[in-house]
């Protein structure tokens, strides 16, 4: 067995994989980031590009719903194609599986059911890959939630607080039984990756709103790390099953744990004012100020787990990596266990401009490589600094 170390600091990238149901024209239909993207038919061709930047942490999912098509019958053909690609390009994967959708036999993420189901899934991806270390068993937890249950705009478009905490408590809870098992087959680690909100009060007046939306987006850390929820949101989560709580209560911890925080220009919330005259330096700012906090609080070694230049434009791409780049140094030397930077994705995206509601193939300029491919000069630069 061998056995694998986070880097102390890792350069990394992965690859977009969402696959939420969204409603569009009149109809429920699934989203195929994949599928827009043709990464599957270009695969090797891929992660071939982002080995030769000098990557080798690399974020990386099959879709739950391609791999267990029915209930607990599993077609690995997928993840044996991907594990055996990122072996040969020498990539360590950081191990993706639920990115946003549910297989079609289940409900929804506010129902209870599909938490076993995952736990199955699971457990039959552990027998069959003895290698993996890392994972990401569900991916932003707090964003499937708020976007399924609050927001109502992916899966099963609800729109209530109490949704919402249902919802969230059933994808912590199943975090929490896939780490479980993933540290007793084989002593893995959680490597985390969580939508970083940070609210801005504009004015005073703001204070208590920006608060308690950040009370809202923590409680995703609160419940897998065993902290009360705060008081501003704690009522949300009244009507959620005992029998839930009880055991995400049960199975909190920090153990092999590296939080992620999934931060972006436009993760910067101006509440009761407007983003747009913000620099970049402001905004990173502001990162600090908030991951700051976040650290007083959990005390965890953290890392930028998604990156890009989404919400400015693609010609301050290197702008952006290059203020991040420096702006994490500099927290490293300010004393926050900052353990490195994940671009994502390796190509631009598709619809995220409308957050996957308008699945028209609409290109997103995120990526490090253009939607044909072609690196951009970003990809050089975070290169030079992969290799430093």
């Amino acid at each position: 067995m061998r056995v694998v170390s986070f880097p102390r600091f890792a350069w990394s990238c992965g690859e977009e994989g969402s696959d939420p149901l969204v409603s569009h024209e009149g109809a429920t239909v699934r989203v195929d980031e994949f599928a827009r993207s043709a990464h599957l038919e270009r695969q090797d061709e891929d992660l071939a590009a982002v080995a030769a930047l000098g990557v080798r942490v690399w974020r990386y999912g099959m879709p739950w719903r391609q791999a267990e098509r029915a209930p607990g019958v599993y077609d690995w053909s997928l993840w044996d194609r991907a594990l055996a690609a990122c072996e040969r390009h020498g990539l360590e994967p950081v191990v993706d599986l639920c990115h946003f959708g549910l297989p079609d036999h289940y409900r929804g993420f506010c129902e209870p059911d599909w938490v076993d189901g995952f736990v199955r899934y699971v457990e039959a991806f552990l027998a069959r890959y003895p290698a993996p270390r890392w994972f990401t068993p569900v991916n932003e937890p707090c964003i499937t939630a708020m976007y399924s249950a609050l927001v109502g705009i992916w899966n099963e478009r609800r729109r209530s607080h109490a949704d919402f905490a249902d919802a969230l408590c059933h994808c912590a809870l199943a975090n929490l039984e896939a780490m479980a098992r993933i540290r007793a087959d084989r002593d893995g680690w959680w490597i985390g990756a969580e939508g970083f909100t940070c609210p801005v009060p504009a004015g005073p007046e703001h204070v208590a709103e920006a608060e308690r939306i950040r009370a809202l987006a923590w409680a995703v850390w609160d419940l897998h790390f065993g902290l009360p929820l705060a008081p501003e949101i704690a009522g949300h989560f009244s009507g959620v099953d005992d029998a839930v709580r009880s055991r995400i209560d049960a199975l909190a911890t920090t153990a092999n744990t590296i939080a992620g925080h999934d931060f972006y220009p436009v993760s910067v919330l101006s509440v009761g004012g407007k983003l747009d005259a913000w620099s970049i330096e402001d905004r990173l700012a502001a990162y600090e100020t908030t991951a700051r906090r976040w650290h007083e609080r959990y005390g965890l070694d953290f890392w930028v787990a998604e990156t890009s230049n989404l919400g400015l434009g693609v010609d301050q791409q290197q702008a952006w990596l290059a203020a991040f780049a420096a702006r994490l140094r500099g927290m490293r030397d300010r004393g926050l266990p900052v353990r490195g930077l994940c671009w994502y994705s390796r190509g631009d995206q598709y619809d995220w401009d409308t957050a996957l509601t308008q699945p028209v193939g609409r290109v997103t300029e995120v990526g490090l490589f253009d939607a044909e491919r072609r690196p951009r000069p970003a990809a050089a630069a975070f290169a030079a600094l992969a290799r430093s």
